[in-house]
């Protein structure tokens, strides 16, 4: 049986900030960017303004096999400890595949958690990391002020992420990792694929921030799923096209799907926007996609 895992408290607490390398959203030199990020602060915001962060269908969906869980910390920040939501099958002997979770702009809360739980039922180690440092959001005006808050130090959620990485790596053993997040966590997920080029297996991008910066997209080694709304506002099409393209220019290995007739957060874990159908497809674009980056590469290896 697998052991519970425990981080030790002493985590280096120190980060150069490598963003300005990376050009990740939020944290880039020049201030068009930074303010590009902000604009995308607010679009969340329109697109949100009138939804809750109750609980979807999605996350009312029970795990098909049982799963134990933990609340543990996995880094340290402006020295408190940050605790993440890890969960595997009750049944793991040796370790997985581990997919790291990034929570959507309401914050590491329950319904989160019911995803990671359904997603670790499929035979993964799944860490559902926490970027807000343990708050949520129950109305669109404190998410807003939240996602602001890590747009404008995102040198913290680099090094929030970075520890999250290192410790299924490392810790936990996993021969293979991939990253998924919607909104918020969607951009997140591609900016761990900048972060971590050669590393990652696999990233999942549900209609978060995207960008067709070629300078940005090129040192990527990493399959990447994108799955997106057709009347999302916040993430529009023509965005999403051009995000498409720079891929296609770069030669990288990429799926995107673009569903009609839904918008933003169509299969976020909150909130009203959720459209099964929309979203059932997509979890199965989502499983097979890990399937194949997480499961049959660790196979062959």
């Amino acid at each position: 049986m697998f052991q519970s895992i425990h981080l030790r408290r002493g985590l280096a607490s120190g980060l150069v900030c490598i963003c300005i390398l990376l050009g990740i959203a939020g944290c880039d030199s020049t201030e068009t960017d930074a303010q590009m990020s902000r604009d995308h602060v607010d679009a969340m915001a329109r697109e949100h303004a009138n939804d809750t962060s109750n609980a979807s269908d999605g996350a009312r969906i029970a795990p098909r096999y049982a799963v134990i869980s933990e609340r543990l910390p996995y880094v340290e920040v402006d020295n408190k400890l940050v605790y993440g939501y890890f969960v595997f099958p009750s049944d793991m002997v040796e370790p997985l595949p581990a997919i790291i979770v990034i929570h959507e702009w309401w914050g590491l809360n329950d319904n989160v958690r019911a995803m990671a739980d359904r997603l670790a039922s499929e035979g993964y180690i799944v860490l559902a990391v926490d970027l807000y440092a343990g708050k949520t959001a129950t109305n669109a005006e404190v998410a807003r002020h939240m996602m602001l808050s890590v747009v404008e130090n995102s040198a913290a959620a680099v090094h929030n992420i970075r520890r999250a990485y290192a410790f299924v790596s490392e810790t936990a053993g996993a021969p293979s990792i991939g990253s998924l997040g919607w909104c918020f966590g969607g951009g997140w997920s591609l900016n761990m694929a900048m972060l971590f080029p050669d590393d990652l297996d696999a990233t999942v991008i549900y209609y978060g921030q995207i960008t067709d910066d070629e300078e940005k997209l090129r040192p990527i080694n990493v399959p990447i799923l994108g799955l997106f709304g057709a009347d999302d506002t916040g993430i529009s099409v023509q965005s999403v096209r051009r995000f498409e393209e720079a891929l296609e220019r770069l030669r990288k290995k990429y799926e995107i799907h673009i569903y009609p007739g839904v918008g933003h957060a169509f299969a976020n874990p909150s909130g009203n926007n959720y459209n099964a159908e929309a979203a059932d497809d997509a979890w199965m674009r989502t499983l097979e996609f890990f399937g194949r980056n997480l499961v049959d590469d660790t196979d062959d290896s």
